[in-house]
């Protein structure tokens, strides 16, 4: 290695093009066009490394030095000076550090393990309908749990299911950012929960028609509205709502209906569809809403396709 500050300023311009090493780590870097860059090099935990500290234009060689003096000390102190500098510029970046646009990056690597790839937006709308409005603006590092507080109170009591659902997507952004170097402090979420306070009001049961009732509630529906056609295949099938709105004719073989993976509940990673036997009634219902579909006479399943029963 070259002597401790090698150069002089006299000699800096009339260097040649090439890299040139002012010592103990310092080193200017000529370019063929004319411009120049000051660099430090340095060796830490077996890696050698190489950071720009300034262009020759705008860093003399005094403060080039007093740089590299700087650098050299966080490497003394087993400090990577290039993870700690993009650690730091990421703190200080108002647009990319803030909530909504980490929200929206965090959303865009998480949406593909969900059903039907996120595209219903179901995952990400508690976030965006509740929270982003009001903290979306914000470093994330700036977010307390008076903050998340302030913003999930109007919903918390209102709306439990909802508000923890945006919690949760809260974490997953928290989780997020504090992988790509964000210093966030996750506790805040938790604290929040805490100034909320306890959720008392009551849970409402979903009812639930008697099975005894159920022919009876069959016969009053009718063989020409799509949705009540819908709901006699989901009384006939026990199948999900959506494996019967995303019913087509294509699925059919036979007695049998092949409901896709896409359709069955789990995220984007089950591959598995299932099977389910049809009864007569059933490929009746199917027979009508094919009617109902096409305003003519009932014709054979295999000459329509596809037809969505809705």
């Amino acid at each position: 290695m070259a002597k401790s500050n090698a150069f002089t300023v006299a000699q800096l311009k009339s260097l040649p093009v090439e890299k040139h090493c002012d010592g103990q780590g310092l080193w200017l870097h000529k370019r063929a066009d004319g411009g120049a860059q000051w660099t430090f090099r340095f060796q830490l935990w077996g890696r050698q490394r190489e950071m720009g500290i300034g262009s020759f234009k705008r860093v003399g060689l005094g403060e080039a030095r007093k740089k590299a003096d700087c650098v050299r000390l966080q490497v003394q102190a087993d400090i990577d000076p290039v993870k700690q500098r993009r650690l730091e510029r990421q703190q200080s970046n108002s647009r990319d550090g803030r909530l909504e646009s980490l929200a929206w990056e965090a959303y865009g690597t998480h949406k593909a393990s969900l059903k039907h790839a996120g595209a219903d937006g179901l995952w990400v709308s508690p976030l965006r309908l509740h929270l982003l409005p009001k903290l979306g603006k914000m470093p994330i590092v700036k977010i307390d749990q008076d903050d998340i507080a302030h913003a999930l109170a109007p919903i918390w009591h209102e709306k439990p299911v909802t508000a923890k659902k945006a919690l949760s997507r809260l974490r997953t952004v928290f989780k997020y950012a504090r992988a790509k170097g964000f210093l966030v402090n996750r506790a805040v979420i938790e604290e929040a929960v805490i100034l909320l306070g306890e959720n008392k009001k009551p849970v409402r049961q979903s009812l639930s028609l008697p099975w005894s009732e159920v022919p009876a509630l069959y016969a009053t529906l009718s063989d020409d509205d799509p949705v009540q056609l819908a709901l006699r295949m989901l009384i006939l099938t026990g199948v999900r709502a959506d494996s019967v709105n995303n019913m087509q004719l294509g699925q059919i073989e036979g007695e049998m209906w092949q409901i896709p993976p896409l359709h069955v509940k789990g995220r984007a990673s089950n591959t598995a569809g299932f099977d389910v036997p049809l009864s007569q009634e059933a490929l009746h219902v199917i027979a009508l809403a094919c009617q109902s579909a096409l305003n003519t006479d009932p014709i054979s399943a295999s000459n329509i396709d596809p037809l969505v029963v809705c």
